[in-house]
């Protein structure tokens, strides 16, 4: 799928959930010429390797939330796949966080505490590849799990978000990775990879999260 038609499918579907957006001639989508503003760009995929789509959330000059979906199949089904994926777990808590518009159920909205401050936690429903839902109740620890290791941090009173990738192939080899901020978050990482994630199949799971402090 090209910049034009992504745009367009981005633009009906932030229509169709109550926000909208002005497109603009280099295939981004900003909120009355201004931010946030957001693009996608399909890459098709190899022999070897699924494609991805690389979605753009500009909050301001200085920070951009960056977020990537697998597409599994054809060019054109992997494309839609990933968009698929991007609705079912990201496009929520990011209409929640960045434009004020919440739909609690396509969501989760829960509270975390540190120290310092409470979070305002909003969490889109994992994507799941190769595995059934009842083959990984354990995503049920996930949240705890992260929030653990959230309220050993000491971070800046601001919005920010959490990536949560766990990969396993039929031989075995695994992948487990969490970023905040776009950047690897080794205490979450380390929490994620603890958790008893099934030893055999293959299968993946991504998880998307943001959270604002919240205003007294």
């Amino acid at each position: 799928m090209d910049s034009a038609a992504l745009q367009k499918y981005l633009l009906r579907l932030f229509e169709r959930n109550g926000v909208e957006l002005d497109a603009d001639e280099d295939g981004w989508l900003t909120t009355d010429g201004d931010f946030p503003s957001v693009r996608a760009q399909w890459h098709a995929g190899t022999a070897d390797a699924p494609g991805h789509l690389d979605i753009d959330i500009v909050l301001s000059e200085e920070r951009c939330i960056e977020e990537s979906f697998a597409g599994h199949g054809s060019d054109a089904e992997g494309c839609m796949a990933a968009l698929r994926a991007f609705e079912h777990s990201a496009l929520h808590p990011l209409l929640t966080a960045c434009w004020y518009v919440t739909d609690d159920r396509k969501l989760t909205i829960t509270a975390w505490e540190t120290a310092a401050r409470t979070w305002d936690v909003f969490a889109g429903p994992f994507t799941l590849h190769g595995a059934d839902i009842t083959d990984l109740e354990m995503l049920e620890q996930v949240p705890k799990a992260i929030e653990t290791a959230w309220q050993r941090e000491a971070l800046p009173a601001d919005l920010h978000w959490l990536r949560l990738v766990y990969r396993r192939t039929a031989e075995g080899e695994t992948r487990c990775e969490v970023l905040l901020d776009n950047e690897p978050w080794a205490a979450g990482t380390d929490a994620l990879n603890a958790l008893p994630w099934p030893p055999h199949g293959d299968y993946g799971a991504h998880g998307f999260m943001v959270l604002d402090v919240r205003d007294y």
